[in-house]
């Protein structure tokens, strides 16, 4: 996968996240986002970095179930 701008709907399908849970940690949480005009834009090795630093993680199981 190429380097490019993901969307708020896009970063949360790829961390397995609901998209208020991206807002929040956009706002609560200094998850690493872009404002592009009136939109939100992500660089996934940003947003791998910043999981992997242990950001993300609070403990409220605020994630989708996966599909299998």
């Amino acid at each position: 996968m190429e380097d490019r701008w993901l969307s708020v709907d896009e970063i949360g399908d790829y961390l397995g996240i609901k998209r208020d849970t991206v807002y929040k940690w956009i706002a609560e949480k200094e998850m690493p986002a872009h404002r592009v005009g009136r939109f939100w834009k992500f660089k996934t090795k940003e947003v791998d970095s910043w999981v992997r630093q242990g950001n993300a993680g609070d403990g409220s199981g605020d994630t989708e179930p996966s599909k299998s």
